[in-house]
């Protein structure tokens, strides 16, 4: 049944996250993608955090707001869904807006299966959108994208070998 493929989907994960270092490794590598989101924050003319109280702060789906946002609620939605149109439509980051029922604002997954480096990398493009949002035209050019990191040797083994164990768990199902 699909439901077998799930239960290995889960132990996959689970093998995977073992493999980081467990729960602790998972922890830290959220808390360190927070930490660069903190980071930019700090400095940043055009983003704050939703959550005011840094104890309040989630570390895996990390929320924040406009600074200087329009007062009418309806703009601030407005300019803060056209931020999150501008990082997707360059391919940046994508589903970054805010929930509907939620302020306007943007939202960064900082689980672990996000690498820190791609995290700290969008910080430049959300200065970038947030300033062409607002039409401040001494702000056009978007940053530089930085190269991705290559997969590990393992990493790319495992996903290259996974078509396979699709067909393997799919015949023991049948």
């Amino acid at each position: 049944t699909p439901s077998m493929l799930c239960v290995e989907d889960y132990l996959d994960a689970l093998k995977w996250a073992e493999g980081l270092g467990g729960l602790n490794a998972l922890i830290a590598k959220s808390d360190a993608s927070l930490a660069a989101i903190e980071a930019h924050v700090a400095a940043s003319p055009h983003y704050a955090f939703l959550a005011e109280d840094k104890a309040s702060r989630s570390n895996t789906s990390v929320c924040l707001t406009l600074k200087d946002a329009p007062a009418d609620a309806e703009a601030a939605a407005a300019l803060a869904k056209k931020v999150a149109d501008i990082l997707e439509k360059e391919g940046v980051a994508l589903d970054a807006g805010a929930y509907r029922d939620a302020p306007p604002g943007l939202r960064i997954w900082c689980g672990a299966t996000v690498e820190t480096s791609d995290v700290a990398a969008l910080m430049p493009w959300l200065d970038w959108a947030a300033a062409k949002a607002k039409a401040a035209p001494t702000e056009s050019s978007p940053p530089p994208l930085q190269a991705r990191k290559k997969l590990s040797y393992k990493d790319q083994r495992d996903y290259d070998l996974l078509p396979a164990r699709i067909e393997e768990i799919e015949a023991e199902m049948a």
